[in-house]
């Protein structure tokens, strides 16, 4: 199994890495902004502005929320129950800042499942919005890594995750008409 070996090293060495940056700004930057999308906080509230601005924003606000729903139920509610991998060894994380990690499996990072949802729905009806939202989404991600609470294919899963949800919302209604015929 050469290629699980691989995605083995590849994990190992893209936390370690990512784990050793040693700027403050990281430090100080990826916290806070996983601290607001903890429990989905910041795509609610990038919903809630949104739906302040017409037609528009509205449309990409229930599109967010509605690919977000689906993946957090998908991540959390089915795959976390499915898949059981234990969250990156704490050696690997060269800074103190590890913080309580969940007991929850590890794959997929429903926090990026989440923000990636969550941001490409709403591109896919207001680009510039989603532009905008994609930006904390990738620092969120990011982060995941750099706490030591994900290995990046976790990451990866996630944003899978987050795209197949977007697809699965965006082609719902037509779904639901030919079932209905």
């Amino acid at each position: 199994m050469t290629v699980l070996a691989d995605l083995r090293e590849g994990d190992e060495r893209l936390t370690r890495w990512v784990a050793s940056w040693p700027s403050n700004c990281v430090r100080r930057v990826l916290p806070a902004v996983e601290e607001t999308a903890e429990h989905t906080k910041l795509w609610w509230g990038a919903a809630a502005v949104m739906s302040t601005v017409g037609w528009r924003g509205r449309r990409a606000a229930a599109a967010g929320v509605a690919s977000m729903a689906v993946a957090e139920l998908v991540s959390n509610g089915v795959l976390k129950q499915v898949w059981s991998r234990r969250r990156p060894p704490k050696e690997w994380i060269s800074h103190e800042e590890v913080h309580d990690r969940p007991d929850s499996s590890s794959f997929p990072s429903g926090h990026t499942a989440a923000g990636v949802a969550f941001s490409a729905a709403v591109a896919g009806v207001w680009p510039w919005a989603g532009a905008v939202c994609a930006v904390p989404a990738v620092l969120v991600a990011v982060e995941r890594v750099h706490t030591g609470a994900h290995y990046p294919s976790d990451v990866v899963g996630g944003a899978v995750v987050g795209l197949a949800a977007v697809a699965l919302v965006h082609r719902a209604p037509r779904l639901a008409a030919r079932l209905l015929r």
